[in-house]
């Protein structure tokens, strides 16, 4: 079993920062890829971002690419996501997600290759 637990949600105003964490439980978190997804309101889960296992390789969503930026840290089985020039339409509950293997080329941004779900964290971009 893994635990994914997300934070560092909030609500800013547009063109503000936020730098969201993911803590992962067990000894496994190097082995995989992770990835960060997002869900307004009325919407389908979204790709947002995505690493390899050693974050050699990294995926952007194009309504995020130069805003945001991705990382991880092994050692602290950790991941991040800082997230600059806020908007409103990136208002959504944002989760973690641990992919089934090393990397993700190719299918990065399919929400079935991934089988660990974090609870989300809420972010709001207020106008």
């Amino acid at each position: 079993q893994v635990d994914l637990v997300e934070s560092g949600g909030g609500l800013v105003q547009i063109g503000s920062s936020l730098r969201l964490s993911c803590a992962a439980s067990g000894r496994t978190f190097v082995r995989y890829a992770m990835g960060w997804f997002r869900q307004a309101p009325g919407k389908e889960r979204e790709f947002v971002a995505a690493l390899n296992w050693n974050g050699g390789s990294t995926y952007y969503a194009d309504s995020v690419k130069g805003r945001f930026t991705i990382s991880r840290d092994n050692a602290k089985n950790s991941m991040y996501l800082q997230m600059n020039s806020l908007r409103p339409e990136d208002t959504a509950v944002y989760y973690c997600a641990r992919a089934m293997g090393r990397d993700v080329d190719g299918f990065y941004d399919v929400v079935d290759e991934y089988n660990y779900w974090g609870q989300g964290t809420q972010v709001t971009v207020s106008s």
